[in-house]
């Protein structure tokens, strides 16, 4: 089984063996015993394999069609949420959603970049690649969790912040950079999560954070593999060479303390088995807010800004 294979692979195992367990629930014991070794040796078989994922492996996980997006994070780690929409300056920005809400009794901000889980809605949602009214409106949120003192959770997960000409003239870079220059200067604590891709800017626009964490096959970097390839070597189609040199994993991420920590995945990823990666999220974010609890405002201000004056 092949780099390029493995996860498609495991994805239709799965299937095949839940219907087998359905044929096997009316036919012999000694069929339903077989049923059950093949599963079992499949889920050693996979175990394997994603212990031992490459880059490229964990860029395609990150993007997979069935990965939980913001919105089931919101659902689940999260009560009272109320979203709240539009910019004040131009229209409501789809790919980014935001609002209020509790966290363990607690009053936070939540703001998260959107994908679709079907080409419609990846259409409604541009596929997460926030214009700049999505950025406007995500630092009007924050700038009204800075006043009413509310901690600020981001769920990041876009290739990048949409390019396109209409965006490009109502100001995109200034969007983004004025995110950058005015997170850095909250006073109350900001936690980020990576939940798949981190693209460029775009993400960075939500990931100025006092903790960073990152799902276990999440990526995060200044640009795609794809992109990369295409500067490098005029050619998009080395793609998975990129992505093998350009340290955008969970892992490679840690050890360069560009984040905080990794959250665990179900092998497979973090669709398999979700209520097991909101626990993880819940535990991050608890931790976190706790610890911002002994620290005066100057002190979360000027711990983000050293975080980020020491990368690089």
């Amino acid at each position: 089984m092949n780099e390029n294979s493995g996860s498609n692979a495991f994805d239709v195992l799965h299937e095949h063996i839940a219907i087998l367990e359905e044929l096997a629930a009316k036919a012999s014991v000694e069929v339903a015993k077989e049923v059950s070794l093949f599963k079992e040796k499949t889920a050693k078989a996979e175990q394997k394999h994603y212990q031992e994922l490459l880059p490229w492996e964990r860029v395609k996980l990150a993007r997979h069609s069935k990965r939980p997006v913001a919105s089931d994070y919101i659902e689940s780690l999260f009560t009272d949420f109320t979203e709240l929409h539009g910019d004040r300056y131009f229209k409501d920005d789809q790919a980014i959603i935001g609002g209020v809400a509790r966290f363990n009794g607690q009053a936070v901000t939540v703001i998260g970049q959107q994908k679709g889980k079907t080409t419609k809605e990846n259409i409604k949602r541009n596929f997460a690649m926030a214009s700049p009214e999505g950025y406007r409106k995500a630092l009007r949120l924050m700038q009204q969790a800075e006043k009413f003192g509310r901690p600020v959770v981001t769920f990041i997960d876009t290739p990048g912040a949409y390019p396109g000409m209409g965006a490009e003239e109502r100001g995109q870079a200034e969007a983004i950079a004025r995110n950058l220059m005015e997170m850095s200067q909250l006073t109350v604590p900001v936690v980020a999560i990576v939940i798949g891709e981190g693209g460029s800017g775009g993400a960075l626009g939500l990931g100025v954070a006092n903790h960073v964490f990152m799902l276990e096959n999440a990526i995060y970097s200044v640009i795609s593999p794809e992109g990369l390839s295409s500067i490098l070597w005029k050619d998009a189609t080395r793609a998975q060479e990129a992505a093998n040199i350009m340290k955008l994993t969970a892992q490679d991420l840690l050890e360069l303390s560009i984040i905080e920590g990794i959250i665990a995945e179900p092998s497979g990823g973090a669709h398999r088995d979700f209520e097991t990666v909101v626990f993880g999220c819940k535990k991050e974010i608890a931790k976190s807010l706790e610890s911002f609890k002994k620290k005066t405002p100057e002190q979360i201000r000027e711990e983000r800004y050293q975080k980020f004056r020491q990368i690089g």
